[in-house]
């Protein structure tokens, strides 16, 4: 009995100091953003850590159990981080101890990641800074309740007919705000990927994340050097955002549009052309747009997870009501602006496809902020990543993006806008337009001007009979 149990024993006790092996961490990368920094740790097997900051000097620690470091730290680029020094050391002969020495106070964040097509097992130490914004610029308080008043008013009469009572009989709150309202047009920029998460790598390995951020900056001087425009940069350096918070910042923001900047790949060299994207509700219009949201979804496995929207404190069936008709619209105007911008870029480069494709991108999915997607190119073709990174390629690109942009808004600005007043005050009363008013409907305004409904759809570029309080339609002459 005893000779059967050492001949079962010893190749267990042969496999023991396997599982017992130490995880090394291989390599420690940082990347530095407005509002944290965040530290990622590339384990060789699964780690638990324990993460707590001490006081007088300010430090936060990292204790990996049972772990080894086989990475040079003091190759880590600290600038624009919280951390000024990092110290390491051995604790109960077993556990890595890694010490941060910080410049600022911090509140940290920590998870594991599992293996993915990049990366294997991570864990990743977040530094969030309180109080501090995720942009440098952010919009001004005055122009902030202007955009929340309009948008008050959007929701209160979208409310009024998802509940069936009356549209017109509907007068939100108002404060008067000052100075008078003459507010910008925000625009969110969003350029995809970044820090530890590249993106589509081109032939000769040029990286999505940097092509989409030079850009992003080049659309956000030309949308703030045109008056009545403001451009806000989702990440204005190399440093990943989550799907969702691209999305929560927009809305924190009060952006009218959303834009993200891409320059994908396919798992082929010969798909090419530029694409716009706007958000579908159920299938994708095609393959490529189905396979290109499944590429762009998955961002958030490399960069880590969020949050979402919350709408807790609706009633579940008037939630789901409100939620489709505000999409409804919004997703109207995102047709109408990406055709406005799908055309412009086909004078530049070749279009993948003719039309707006639909595709549910996570990055697309504010209910009530109209937003593209712009796949700029394949990086994946060696031509157009040829071009991609050029910078008189680029302008062109943006250029053409801003040029649909402004274009419908200057049809269709938000009633407290500059551009609203400037249209405003060279109407001159004139008989050929019309201010929605509460109550209105597509069909009654027609009626009433004696126009058919669908020449007054194509003279204001309209995809449906979803319009809106205080904005103004062209009428067409009878």
């Amino acid at each position: 009995m005893r000779r059967h149990m050492a001949r079962w024993l010893l190749p267990l006790l042969l496999l023991v100091p396997l599982w017992a092996q130490a995880a090394s961490v291989d390599n420690m990368r940082l990347w530095a953003a407005p509002d944290h920094s965040r530290l990622v740790f590339d384990l060789s097997a699964p780690a638990t850590a324990d993460v707590f900051t001490l006081q007088d000097p300010r430090r936060l620690v990292i204790d990996i159990a049972d772990s080894k470091l086989n990475a040079d730290v003091s190759r880590l680029d600290l600038s624009g981080s919280a951390i000024s020094e990092i110290r390491t050391g051995i604790r109960h002969g077993t556990d890595l101890r890694v010490v941060l020495e910080l410049s600022r106070p911090i509140e940290p964040r920590h998870f594991s990641l599992e293996p993915n097509e990049q990366y294997g097992h991570r864990l990743v130490v977040d530094l969030e800074y309180p109080g501090e914004s995720a942009v440098e610029d952010p919009i001004d308080p005055i122009a902030a309740k202007l955009r929340e008043q309009e948008i008050a008013a959007d929701r209160a009469q979208t409310k009024a007919v998802a509940e069936g009572r009356d549209p017109s009989k509907v007068t939100p709150t108002r404060e008067k705000a000052q100075p008078h309202p003459k507010r910008d047009i925000i625009i969110a920029v969003d350029a995809g990927h970044g820090g530890e998460d590249p993106g589509a790598i081109g032939p000769s390995g040029t990286r999505e994340k940097d092509v989409v951020l030079e850009m992003a900056k080049r659309l956000a001087r030309l949308i703030n050097d045109t008056q009545g425009f403001k451009a806000v940069l989702i990440r204005d350096g190399d440093y990943y955002v989550g799907l969702r918070e691209r999305t929560r910042i927009a809305r924190e923001q009060k952006a009218d549009f959303f834009v993200s900047l891409h320059a994908d790949a396919f798992n082929s060299p010969r798909p090419h052309g530029s694409s716009v994207f706007a958000l579908s509700q159920s299938g994708a219009t095609s393959e490529t747009a189905k396979w290109l949201a499944a590429t762009e979804n998955r961002s958030d496995l490399i960069g880590g997870v969020d949050g979402s929207l919350s709408l807790d404190d609706k009633n579940k069936v008037l939630r789901g009501v409100l939620l489709d008709l505000t999409m409804t619209a919004t997703l109207n105007d995102s047709l109408t602006i990406g055709g406005r911008v799908l055309d412009r870029l086909g004078r530049i480069n070749e279009l993948h496809k003719p039309r707006v494709e639909q595709a549910g991108f996570v990055v697309l999915k504010s209910p009530d902020i109209p937003s593209l997607l712009v796949e700029t190119g394949f990086i994946s073709n060696p031509e157009e990543e040829r071009m991609l990174q050029k910078p008189s390629y680029q302008q062109r690109m943006v250029e053409a993006i801003f040029g649909g942009v402004r274009a419908h808004f200057q049809s269709n600005p938000p009633p407290a806008s500059l551009l609203a007043w400037q249209r405003d005050q060279g109407r001159g009363g004139s008989g050929n337009e019309y201010r929605i008013q509460p109550g209105d409907t597509l069909s009654e305004i027609a009626a009433r001007h004696d126009v058919p409904v669908g020449r007054l759809r194509q003279a204001n570029e309209l995809n449906g009979d979803v319009i809106r309080v205080g904005q103004v339609l062209r009428i067409p002459s009878s």
